[in-house]
């Protein structure tokens, strides 16, 4: 099996989508065991790493990745755990130019500026706190369509088992992980949405 993980690698990055100016990106968590039994698993120590999602404690990885409206990678990485989700996002957006839909976890001005200079315009939600900037009504419309990329991270989990706790060696891990995402990207229907959607020029937000 470890002989396939740069073979593997490859082929993930072939099998990378178009880039369609559309992007979505978002991360999730890959348990190496259960929290509980994170002191005594040897097999990813100084690997994984104990962490806190929306979803709670988790020991192990995160597979950040972004997608375009299609379904189709884009890009993706793996940290451990603790990386915040805003690190890798210089790398994972590297030559990408458009727009690109994020959650509010993504929410840092310098990374906002930098990637706006480069051509690559992030839009998210806002806290509470923050003021209410402008926003398009096509923006306003494809940000509450960014649970496309939450559907994928369901699909490659519960209908492909991407999170397996039960390896004997690190290396096999990252290779099950990368078998799972090559086979998804081989797939003709993926989840995927439509944003071929224009507006009126009178088009009125307000109600009469």
């Amino acid at each position: 099996m470890p002989r396939l993980f740069i073979p593997l690698n490859i082929l993930m990055h072939l099998l990378f989508g178009e880039e369609t100016g559309t992007y979505f990106i978002d991360a999730t968590t890959i348990k190496a065991c259960h929290n509980k039994r994170r002191y005594s698993n040897k097999i990813f120590k100084g690997l994984a790493k104990h962490s806190k999602s929306s979803m709670g404690y988790f020991y192990g990885f995160k597979l950040h990745l972004i997608i375009n409206e299609k379904g189709q990678f884009i890009a993706l990485k793996m940290t451990k755990g603790n990386v915040d989700d805003r690190i890798p996002v210089p790398e994972l957006t590297n030559g990408l130019t458009g727009v690109m839909y994020a959650d509010k976890g993504y929410i840092k001005q310098n990374l906002f500026i930098s990637l706006y200079e480069r051509g690559l315009k992030m839009v998210h939600g806002i806290k509470k706190n923050m003021p209410n900037k402008l926003m398009d009504l096509k923006e306003k419309i494809m940000l509450r369509k960014r649970n496309l990329i939450e559907t994928v991270f369901d699909y490659l989990k519960n209908k492909m088992n991407l999170e397996h706790t039960r390896h004997r060696y690190p290396i096999n891990a990252f290779v099950h992980i990368l078998s799972t995402l090559v086979a998804y990207s081989l797939k003709k229907n993926k989840p995927s949405i439509n944003c071929n959607f224009d507006f009126p020029l009178n088009y009125n937000l307000i109600p009469n």
